[in-house]
């Protein structure tokens, strides 16, 4: 891994960032990978050894489009990216676990965690690329896979909006109890992250704090391709 990743993330606005993501269910980042690291990123799709697994999602339902996951090792870049955000998001899980439902411990540093996810028969890495092409969508969705669940997550977008592609926003939804729910649209530029809920957020109301339930998706991509890293801190059963 490039060793300004992480002194990257270090220097972001970590306060800022994680009051707007317990106040509103996502944050965006300022760019925190460079053009070449995304292009570096991009190129692995083709590589079919890094790969554990490839869903077509026309075939399940999920939208239009592809996406892989990674096997262990990870990329250099996508293993330093997991543990150094890691680090920076795993005091908000934990204040969140107990008003959201999640019983089991979120320790301080990504291997440990790892070690409750193996714990619960969870052992397959969940760090993905995904890549559409014109008319491209992704439906909205939870990326739950077994009873451990770090309630945080990231996506990083690759590809230049307007360049590379064009439409495809990123989408969230959120499901208030007794309310309508809320719906926002994200168009981040190469190399922004986006921080979000996985599936709960904990919410304050007049009368104490609630749980809401979000899901997030990718809206049609009119033109060209566009590539995005996953990177989700829970490993799959």
């Amino acid at each position: 891994m490039t060793p300004d990743v992480p002194t990257r993330l270090t220097a972001l606005d970590w306060p800022a960032l994680l009051a707007e993501l317990d106040a509103r269910g996502a944050a965006l980042t300022p760019a925190i990978l460079t053009a070449e690291e995304c292009a570096a990123l991009t190129a692995l799709f083709d590589r079919d050894a890094l790969f554990r697994s490839t869903v077509d999602m026309a075939r399940h339902g999920y939208g239009e489009g592809r996406y892989r996951y990674f096997a262990d090792p990870l990329p250099p870049l996508v293993a330093g990216l997991r543990e150094a955000a890691y680090r920076h998001l795993a005091p908000l899980a934990r204040d969140w676990a107990p008003k959201v439902g999640i019983g089991h411990p979120i320790p301080d540093t990504l291997p440990e965690f790892r070690q409750v996810c193996a714990a619960a028969g969870q052992t397959r890495p969940t760090p993905l690329l995904l890549r559409y092409g014109a008319g491209g969508w992704n439906a909205l969705h939870q990326d739950i896979y077994g009873g451990v669940v770090f309630p945080i997550q990231i996506a990083i977008l690759l590809s230049r909006p307007g360049e590379d592609f064009t439409g495809g926003e990123f989408l969230l939804t959120e499901q208030r109890p007794r309310m309508q729910s809320r719906g926002e649209a994200f168009a981040p530029t190469q190399g922004q992250a986006i921080l979000f809920a996985t599936r709960h957020r904990p919410a304050r109301g007049a009368r104490g704090t609630y749980r809401t339930n979000l899901r997030h998706g990718v809206a049609t991509v009119r033109s060209g391709t566009r590539h995005t890293l996953g990177i989700i801190f829970h490993d799959a059963e």
